[in-house]
Order: structure tokens, then C-alpha cells, then sequence
């Protein structure tokens, strides 16, 4: 299955696929496998960084993306 990854609109990074997400020292973090996404923190806010936890929510946290339109 290729992994996507999905910017979530004022939200985090919903990664849905099969990923190994590695800290600076190149250590893995756990990840449950009966899990089919992992939400990555984009507010910098969460108290489980790199991981979400809904505190973009209550931080007032805003930032849509979104991707540029193809040139015809």
C-alpha cells in the first residue's frame, strides 16, 4: 500500500499507510500496527510531539494548505 499523507485542514499530518517515523538519533518511535494512520502534530503544541494530540484544537491554531492547481 504507497503512503499518503494528508494535510488536515487546521489539524495534523494524517500519514495512512504503513511508515517508520524515526527520532533524531535514528531510534523508531512505537506505533501501534492495528492502527491505519498516524497524525503528526503540526501546532507544536501536543503534549506526545512528534505525534497529535487534538491540542491544535484548543490553541488557536490555524493553517490551511492547499496544493496549487496544475498549470493547463
Amino acid at each position: 500500500m504507497p503512503v499518503t499523507i494528508r494535510v488536515r485542514p487546521n489539524g495534523p499530518l494524517l500519514i495512512e499507510g504503513e511508515v517508520t517515523i524515526l527520532d533524531q538519533h535514528g531510534n523508531p518511535f512505537p506505533l501501534n500496527p492495528a492502527k491505519p494512520n498516524v497524525a503528526l502534530c503540526r501546532c507544536g503544541h501536543s503534549s506526545r510531539r512528534p505525534f497529535c494530540d487534538g491540542t491544535h484544537n484548543t490553541c488557536g491554531f490555524q493553517s490551511v494548505e492547499i496544493a496549487p492547481t496544475p498549470a493547463p
